[in-house]
């Protein structure tokens, strides 16, 4: 479990969910299995856990439990899921919505520019479109969209401009080649950084996250019981706005409803009033850790 991926705020986040152990609880996003774990750890033998991975190197982590119910799809589906399984209401949500390590360190897989692999960056790898279809296909306007919306990327123009202009010649068909692509507009002292946001552009892009992230998001309100919890883990400012957002308002653009006197009529309640992060010695065992931000809310 912990060569896939290491659990972020492990024991944090499932404590959040304030668990009752003949509960039906649902992890939305599987991995590794280590959230999953936890909360089967807490709970008893009439209780259930759905859990949720659209990759199928995931679903090789599920421990030998009766009681786990493992999904292979996108997250977006809770709904149909828990209906499907006999479920009305489960009494708690979990989601981690980072990308594993199990991706960033699987060559092949193509989510990470520090090897030379296929473009692919899929999480479902049945999926038809790569990272290699987006940049070899994409108008200029619309591959500047994508990196400015989805990874906040400094002079996203000259980057569509230079995937445009070195497809002309040949075809981007791996990392290496992207890289060398955008080698005119990396920042001395900074490369890593700046390829890091154009992939976390690509890889959104790819899976459709922000879509899955609104459709679990408005899901949540239909499956979860009263009194029951929602418990996100975001890694940037885009996912983290619109699950801030939701979790104030229950709507995805985050504008609230007042009612006669004023007050904000939102399906929700905060149970941290501020986002807990990890401590320095979390981060220093997990580097990935560092942008973690865990959100609790409980429905009313």
């Amino acid at each position: 479990m912990s060569a896939y991926h290491t659990p972020v705020l492990l024991d944090e986040s499932v404590s959040a969910l304030a668990i009752v152990p003949s509960g039906i609880y649902l992890d939305a996003t599987f991995g590794g299995g280590g959230h999953s774990r936890e909360i089967l750890s807490r709970m008893d033998q009439n209780s259930r856990l759905l859990a949720f991975d659209r990759d199928s190197d995931a679903l090789g982590n599920a421990p030998d439990d009766s009681r786990l119910i493992l999904i292979h799809n996108n997250f977006r589906f809770i709904q149909n899921y828990v209906h499907y399984h006999g479920f009305e209401h489960v009494d708690g949500i979990l989601a981690d919505l980072g990308v594993s390590s199990h991706q960033f360190d699987t060559e092949e897989r193509g989510f990470s520019f520090r090897f030379d692999a296929l473009l692919d960056m899929r999480m479902n790898r049945s999926a038809r479109i790569t990272a290699a279809d987006i940049v070899n296909s994409y108008a200029p306007e619309r591959l500047m969209w994508v990196m400015s919306n989805y990874g906040e990327v400094e002079n996203s123009k000259r980057v569509a401009q230079l995937i445009c202009k070195y497809r002309e010649e040949a075809a981007i068909k791996t990392t290496t080649d992207l890289n060398k692509a955008l080698e005119p507009v990396l920042p001395k002292f900074a490369e890593h950084k700046y390829l890091a946001k154009v992939y976390q552009a690509l890889r959104i892009e790819v899976n459709g996250e922000m879509k899955a992230l609104e459709g679990f998001l408005d899901d949540t309100i239909k499956v979860l019981r009263p009194g029951g919890r929602l418990v996100v883990i975001t890694y940037h400012s885009l996912e983290d706005r619109m699950v801030k957002n939701f979790m104030r308002s229950g709507t995805i653009d985050g504008v609230v409803e007042k009612d006669f006197y004023g007050n904000i009529s939102s399906p929700f309640k905060a149970v941290t009033k501020k986002p807990l992060v990890p401590g320095e010695d979390e981060i220093s065992g997990n580097t990935r850790a560092r942008s973690a931000k865990l959100r609790v809310v409980e429905k009313k």
